[in-house]
C-alpha cells in the first residue's frame, strides 16, 4: 500500500510511551509509519510530555515527506519552551528538513515569555520572515503580553513604514494590548490612526475603556461605531451595557438594550446578564426583575445578578426568596457568589439570624469552601448589628489571615457604633497594611472626631500629609435627558455654576425650614460652628441633585452614582428634599442603592 493512500486507522489505544512504540513498531512493518494521519498520532502522544521530544524530533527527521503541516501542530500543543527547544533541534539536523514555514511562529510565539519571544524574533528574522504579517501580528502580542510596550510601538513602527505589513489584526493587537496595560491613552491614539476597523477593533477599545474606570469614554466609542453604521454583535452589546452599569447611565442602558432588540442581536446568557445587571447597577430594580422573569432560560450567572441586584437594593426578603426558589424549585445549585450575595442581602438589612443560618446551610449542603470575602460579609453582617464580639470571633476563628477587607469592615463597624478601643487597634493594623489608601486614614479619623478626640485626629491627618496620602475627593454622576454630569466635592467647573450653587442654597434653606439640621460632627473642629455647615453645602451629592432640581422634568427620578459611602448628612439631606421637592432620588454609593421617597430611604438608615 502506497504511503498516500488512506490507510484503515488501527485501533489501538496508546497510554504509555511502550506501548507507542510497539505501535510504531507496527507501522513501520506495515509501511504505514509514514503517512500523515498516523505520524500526527504519534506526534500528538509524543507531545504530552517535553521527556519525548527527542523521539519526536527523530520521527520527525526521518519522515521522508518532510512537511511543516506536521511539526506545526505539534509546536502549537507544547508549553513555548518546549516547543522552541525542539524547532531548535529540527533547525540543528542536517539540511533542516522540517524547516518552518510562515505558520510556524505565530502558533508558538503568542504565549512565549519574554526572553523567548526576543529569541524567536531574532531567529524569524533570520530565516527571511520579517515580512510575515501573521508572524508580525504574533511578535506584537507577546511583546505586549510580557508588558514590553515600547518593543511592540518599535515593532509597529518599523512596520508601519513599510506599510504593506501591517493588516487589521496588527492595528487591533495593539490596541488591545495596550489597553490592558492600563496605556489606554495610548491605545486610544493607535486606535484613531486605523485605516480600517472590525467589530474586535471597536469591541478592543471599548472594553479597554470599561476595564480602566472610564466608562463615558467607552461609551463616546459605542456611539461613534454606531454613527458609522457599523454593525454590533453580543461581544459589543455587553460591554456597552457593563459601561451603562459602570457610569450609572440608566438612559444610555435603555437605549443599548432596544438597540440589542431591534439589532436581532441574539440574546444569550452573558447578554441577558449584563442587561439585568446594568439595570440593577443603574438603580432600575423593577425592570431588572422584569427582563429577568422573561427569560426563557437563565444560568447561574444570571440567578447570581439578581439576587446579587435585589441583595444592593436593600431587598433581603426577596433576594433570600429568588433564592429558595433556585435552589429548589428550579434546582439550580449555588456557589460561592450565590452565597456571598445572600449574606449581603442579610448584612444590608440587618438579618443577622438569617444570614447565620444561610452560611451554615449553603456551606455545608453544597460544600462550598468559604473565601476571604464570605468572611468579610458575616463581619459585615454582625458589625453593622453592633454585634462587635461576634464579628472578632469571625476574625479569630479564620482559616487563613484576615485581609483589609475583613478588617475594614469591623473597622466601618466600629466607627458606626462608637468602638474606640476596638476601632483604635483595627485602624491602625489597617494602615500599617495599606499605607496609601487614603479611606482608611479618613475613617479612624472620623472615629476619633466622633470621641472627640482631636488631638488623635491630627495625628492621623499629621501621617497622610507626611506620607503623601490625599483623601479621594467625593465624586457623584447624574444623568439628565441622557447626559452624564459629574460634580466633584468642593468645586464646579459647568456653564450653570451660579445657578447650581444658587439652587443648592435655596434648597438646603426649604429643607432646613422642614426640619432638617446640618450633621457636623465629622467636620472640623476649629472652626467656628456657622462655618462647619458651608463644606457640607458643598458635597458632591447636593450639587449633583440641585443640577437635577434645575434641569429634570418635574416628577423624573433622579439617579445618582457616587464614588464614595454617602455621608450621613447627605443622607438625611436627601430625605428631606424627596419629600419637601416631591422627587423620587436614587443614589448608588460605593456599598449599596438608597431609594429616597416622601422623606424615607429603602435602607431605613441601616447603612
Amino acid at each position: 500500500m502506497s504511503a498516500t493512500t488512506a490507510p484503515t486507522p488501527i485501533p489501538i489505544p496508546i497510554t504509555t510511551i511502550s506501548e507507542l512504540r510497539q505501535h510504531h513498531s507496527q507501522l513501520v512493518r506495515l509501511g504505514l509509519a509514514s503517512h500523515p494521519s498516523h505520524a500526527r498520532r504519534l506526534l500528538a502522544f509524543l507531545a504530552r510530555d517535553p521527556a519525548h521530544l527527542p523521539y519526536a524530533a527523530r520521527l520527525l527527521a526521518h519522515h521522508p515527506d518532510p512537511r511543516p503541516a506536521l511539526l506545526n501542530p505539534l509546536l502549537a500543543s507544547l508549553p513555548p519552551r518546549a516547543a522552541a527547544s525542539l524547532l531548535a533541534v529540527m533547525l540543528s539536523l542536517p539540511g533542516a528538513a522540517m524547516a518552518p514555514d510562515h505558520f510556524t511562529f505565530p502558533r508558538i510565539l503568542p504565549a512565549a515569555p519574554l526572553p523567548l519571544a526576543a529569541q524567536l524574533h531574532a531567529l524569524l528574522l533570520k530565516l527571511g520572515f520579517r515580512s510575515h504579517t501573521q508572524s508580525l501580528n504574533a511578535l506584537l502580542a507577546a511583546y505586549l503580553a510580557g508588558g514590553r510596550a515600547d518593543l511592540a510601538f518599535l515593532l509597529f513602527g518599523t512596520s508601519s513604514c513599510g506599510g504593506a505589513l501591517l493588516d487589521v489584526v496588527s492595528w487591533t493587537t495593539m490596541v488591545g494590548g495596550l489597553c490592558r496595560l492600563g496605556l489606554v491613552d495610548d491605545a486610544r491614539e493607535v486606535f484613531d490612526g486605523m485605516p480600517e476597523r472590525n467589530l474586535v477593533s471597536w469591541n478592543s477599545m471599548i472594553s479597554g475603556y470599561v476595564k480602566a474606570g472610564r466608562f463615558l469614554d467607552a461609551l463616546e466609542v459605542f456611539d461613534e461605531m454606531r454613527a458609522l453604521g457599523v454593525e454590533g454583535n453580543g461581544f459589543v452589546a455587553t460591554t456597552a451595557l457593563v459601561a451603562c452599569a459602570g457610569a450609572g447611565a440608566l438612559a444610555r442602558g435603555r437605549e443599548v438594550h432596544r438597540w440589542v432588540e431591534q439589532s436581532g442581536i441574539k440574546m444569550d446568557a452573558k447578554l441577558a446578564t449584563a442587561v439585568v445587571d446594568m439595570y440593577c447597577k443603574c438603580g432600575s430594580i423593577n425592570k431588572a426583575w422584569r427582563v429577568f422573569r422573561s427569560l426563557p432560560a437563565k444560568g447561574l450567572t444570571t440567578w447570581n445578578c439578581m439576587i446579587g441586584g435585589l441583595a444592593v437594593h436593600g431587598r433581603c426578603d426577596d433576594a433570600l426568596e429568588l433564592f429558595e426558589r433556585m435552589e429548589t424549585t428550579v434546582g439550580v445549585a449555588p456557589d460561592d457568589v450565590t452565597l456571598l450575595n445572600v449574606l449581603t442581602a442579610c448584612a444590608h438589612a440587618g438579618e443577622v439570624t438569617q444570614g447565620r443560618r444561610y452560611f451554615d446551610h449553603i456551606v455545608k449542603t453544597h460544600r462550598i469552601e468559604p473565601k476571604m470575602e464570605h468572611y468579610g460579609c458575616m463581619v459585615d453582617l454582625f458589625g453593622r448589628a453592633g454585634q462587635l464580639d461576634e464579628a472578632k470571633k469571625v476574625i479569630d476563628e479564620m482559616p487563613m489571615e484576615p485581609d483589609l477587607t475583613v478588617l475594614g469592615a469591623l473597622l466601618g463597624a466600629c466607627k458606626i457604633h462608637g468602638d474606640v478601643d476596638l476601632g483604635e487597634a483595627i485602624g491602625w493594623r489597617v494602615i500599617d497594611l495599606d499605607p496609601y489608601n487614603s479611606g482608611r486614614y479618613v475613617l479612624l479619623a472620623n472615629l476619633f472626631a466622633g470621641a472627640g478626640r482631636w488631638d488623635d485626629v491630627a495625628k492621623v491627618r499629621r501621617l497622610m500629609d507626611e506620607r503623601n496620602v490625599s483623601k479621594e475627593a467625593g465624586r457623584s454622576v447624574i444623568e439628565v435627558d441622557g447626559e452624564a454630569c459629574v460634580f466633584r466635592c468642593g468645586s464646579l467647573c459647568h456653564p450653570q455654576e451660579e445657578e447650581i450653587y444658587a439652587m443648592a442654597v435655596e434648597m438646603v434653606r426649604r429643607i432646613r425650614a422642614e426640619g432638617y439640621v446640618p450633621d457636623t460632627s465629622e467636620t472640623l473642629h476649629d472652626v467656628a460652628e456657622e462655618d462647619k455647615e458651608t463644606p457640607l453645602l458643598y458635597h458632591s451629592e447636593k450639587l449633583a441633585i440641585a443640577f437635577g432640581l434645575l434641569r429634570a422634568r418635574p416628577g423624573d427620578t433622579l439617579r445618582i452614582t457616587k464614588n464614595l459611602r454617602v455621608c450621613r448628612d447627605c443622607h438625611e439631606a436627601t430625605k428631606f428634599v424627596s419629600r419637601v421637592f416631591e422627587r423620587e432620588i436614587v443614589v448608588r454609593d460605593r456599598n449599596r442603592f438608597h431609594h429616597f421617597k416622601d422623606g424615607m430611604c429603602s435602607c431605613k438608615d441601616y447603612w
